[in-house]
């Protein structure tokens, strides 16, 4: 038995030209499925959780298939790749709920840096204490996860230099997320945050990891890795989860593989996790990073590789290896970002990189489909 795993998948829309147009408030009054985000330029929707990476492919693909399908009924529109607003638009928020007041909160708090678009990875745990113990882990590596998934180095018609801009403007909330001992750390944690005035509401925590569940901080059933750009190559994306449940699985079946047995400063962790994500959201794969286990300087690639010889025996004995393998395909390759930043050294000019995108988005969404989900699709 595998753990399941569920998506919450947030994409922008606009035009084959590259242009993000507001579109949500039609989109989530039509179809069923979406739901709206503060501001109307992207829109998300969720995967069931399921624990077959078979099932989860057509999941991703299919939900996008019905959503192109509407904005074309709406004109010449389509689906934008990147984590930011690439081409512009940065400069004011259009607001999709006019009267939500957390949605006025977030406008007036944090502007258009939270107007980005990510994966959120949601992993199935049962056990309270497993899960903070496994969230524990997790944060300490949530910055190879952003290495692999990068892909927003644009912002407003500029090259940031930046790899992910996404988590280098993305208020973290609140300003300092411990390393939770327990689940009964968490629930008085969250507690007095609300009691602060720091956190909103539950869903106010926007840190690289949190547990999760239908009753936070009470009843939590899930972890969610939130740290990751947008994937739109459902492979890719697959290869990245199991890479997280491999990682998971090997936590699971060695309880000493814990921070805080491992480490008697959680302060200083969480500090030098902090500087490795500001690190990879610079340079990704290349980013030069401390090792939490030992403290040790190496490139978030070779950790990367390090990690995923660790896991394979878990994901060839639990039978999903052969989604963890495309890993390779990007540590050759590069991630999006990355491949979008050698393409404007070609062509010098970010609307063209964008464009070609977009286009190779939605064909590769297409054949993937037409090939596995068409019996869905139709």
């Amino acid at each position: 038995m595998l753990l399941s795993k569920g998506f919450e998948i947030e994409m922008y829309t606009g035009t084959p030209q590259g242009e993000i147009v507001g579109l949500s408030d039609r989109i989530v009054a039509d179809l069923n499925g979406f739901v709206r985000e503060p501001d109307s330029r992207n829109v998300e929707y969720t995967t069931a959780p399921l624990c077959r990476y078979e099932s989860l492919l057509c999941e991703l693909v299919v939900p996008r298939q019905r959503l192109r399908q509407y904005l074309k009924g709406l004109g010449n529109y389509t689906l934008i790749p990147g984590s930011t607003l690439s081409l512009g638009g940065g400069d004011r928020f259009y607001r999709s709920d006019p009267k939500n007041p957390y949605h006025e909160y977030i406008e007036k708090t944090y502007g258009t840096k939270v107007v980005t678009a990510s994966i959120h990875i949601n992993m199935g745990i049962a056990d309270p204490e497993v899960l903070m113990r496994a969230c524990r882990l997790v944060r300490l590596e949530a910055p190879l996860y952003l290495a692999l998934s990068a892909s927003s180095p644009f912002f407003n018609g500029q090259v940031t230099g930046s790899h992910s801009t996404r988590w280098q403007v993305f208020p973290q909330t609140p300003e300092f997320v411990p390393l939770f001992e327990s689940h009964r750390h968490y629930i008085d944690w969250t507690q007095e945050q609300l009691a602060k005035g720091t956190m909103q509401n539950v869903r106010h925590l926007w840190s690289s990891v949190r547990p999760n569940g239908d009753r936070r901080p009470y009843n939590l059933n899930r972890l969610e890795l939130r740290i990751c750009d947008l994937v739109t190559d459902p492979i890719a994306l697959l290869a990245i989860t199991a890479l997280l449940e491999a990682r998971l699985w090997q936590a699971i079946a060695d309880p000493g593989l814990d921070p805080l047995l491992l480490c008697d400063d959680p302060q200083g962790l969480v500090d030098l996790t902090a500087t490795n994500e500001e690190a990879v959201a610079q340079s990704s794969l290349e980013a030069r990073l401390t090792h939490w286990q030992d403290g040790r300087s190496i490139l978030a690639r070779e950790w990367i590789e390090e990690l995923y010889d660790r896991v394979w025996p878990f994901a060839k004995q639990k039978g999903f290896s052969c989604f963890l393998s495309p890993v390779k395909k990007i540590l050759r390759q590069g991630n999006e970002s990355l491949r979008w930043l050698q393409e404007y050294q070609r062509y010098g000019n970010l609307e063209q990189v964008m464009q070609q995108a977009i286009a190779h988005t939605e064909q590769e969404e297409q054949e993937m489909a037409d090939h596995l989900c068409h019996p869905l699709v139709a």
